[in-house]
């Protein structure tokens, strides 16, 4: 590698990732889009299963991505760990969308605000 030339460190755990992840979602707004793009999955995913019409899967896969990435190019002004991250962003969302519904994210918003975002790592 020639000088001047940076390597980006690729996160190596999902313990790693979901505060980095947290970090990316500090917008209120974003994450009430990521909330109403997962709940409007399970509703494609429930119609998916009454109809047995495979279009609701791809609905749902509109939808929420759709919406989160509204979220992230709109409110966040940032790139979704989805690019690089697929799996385990698609889990974050859920767990996100899961403490939110318990009453737990805030407390874990508090904790990553002074991270670094993706985009610096």
């Amino acid at each position: 590698m020639s000088e001047g030339t940076q390597t980006r460190n690729r996160i190596q755990s999902y313990d790693e990732f979901w505060p980095v992840y947290l970090r990316e979602h500090l917008n209120p707004i974003s994450r009430a889009l990521h909330y109403i793009g997962s709940s409007w999955a399970i509703v494609c995913l429930i119609l998916l299963f009454m109809t047995g019409n495979l279009v609701w899967l791809l609905a749902g896969f509109v939808g929420a991505y759709g919406l989160a990435w509204i979220g992230h190019f709109g409110f966040e002004k940032n790139r979704p760990a989805t690019f690089q991250y697929p799996l385990w962003s698609f889990v974050s969302d859920w767990r996100m969308f899961g403490r939110f519904l318990s009453g737990r994210l805030a407390s874990d918003l508090d904790q990553v605000r002074d991270l670094p975002a993706l985009k610096d790592l």
